[in-house]
């Protein structure tokens, strides 16, 4: 055993002085390891032997982590670490951008592009003329083929006027148009959160049941020239989402 797995067990121990329950410690203690997306773990009989717990405390904790949804079972073949994906508050990246950056492989799925006329939320929100169009665009997010969101971005249809030229990044997409054009790089984004419950549909499309609680990110971002050409609805589930800020005094 190297000196990286000693201190991964080290740490896992729980402590008998604590008043927190054994099963609790051992699962926040999995939960803080640094296991890798898709890393299996020990098995109950070789956490109980190698803590020096039994085997009720060990089932009790990966039982709690798979109800939390950060491990997952595989029958027959034991229990995995499900891949997470952390988003630092302060940073605007593309969805495509955190995810390689993270290990991730990215991609999405178009469900629905169409340019339609705006509505009252969407010409208020862009600043647009009552009687403008814009393009609507439904897609899946997938980190390693698992969806991790789902998303209804709306743009002024100038800025996006062939929903079918949107590849993998919409992102990438605008920033290419953007040399030719008088700029269309998203450079400052506002962000709002909120819990909501998962629709039928949205359920169906993740493969979570219906009212699972998700986190809706509600976006709108703008240019260099402050012109507000995006916004955004993603849907995002919460065993798969962690969002960090830094705060500094």
């Amino acid at each position: 055993m190297n000196s990286t797995s000693e201190d991964r067990w080290r740490d896992l121990r729980p402590y008998p002085e604590s008043d927190t329950p054994f099963y609790l410690q051992l699962a926040n203690a999995i939960h803080d390891n640094r296991w890798n997306p898709g890393e299996a773990l020990p098995s109950e009989r070789v956490l109980s032997d190698a803590l020096d717990v039994s085997r009720i405390t060990s089932r009790k904790a990966i039982a709690l982590l798979v109800e939390q949804g950060l491990i997952r079972r595989e029958q027959g073949a034991g229990s995995f670490i499900t891949p997470r994906y952390e988003d630092p508050l302060s940073r605007l990246s593309s969805f495509s951008e955190m995810l390689r950056r993270r290990g991730f492989k990215p991609s999405s799925r178009l469900l629905f592009r169409a340019i339609e006329p705006a509505n009252r939320d969407e010409v208020i929100q862009l600043g647009l003329s009552p009687a403008a169009t814009v393009t609507r665009l439904k897609r899946l997010r997938l980190a390693d083929d698992i969806v991790m969101a789902v998303e209804n971005a709306t743009f002024p249809a100038s800025c996006i006027p062939d929903p079918q030229a949107i590849g993998d990044s919409l992102y990438s997409y605008l920033d290419t148009r953007g040399l030719s054009t008088r700029g269309l790089s998203i450079v400052r984004a506002l962000q709002h959160f909120r819990a909501v419950n998962a629709s039928d549909e949205i359920a169906e499309q993740m493969g979570i049941a219906p009212h699972d609680a998700l986190l809706l990110i509600t976006r709108v971002g703008y240019t260099a020239d402050q012109r507000a050409i995006e916004l955004t609805d993603t849907y995002c589930r919460n065993d798969y989402y962690d969002f960090v800020a830094e705060l500094r005094k």
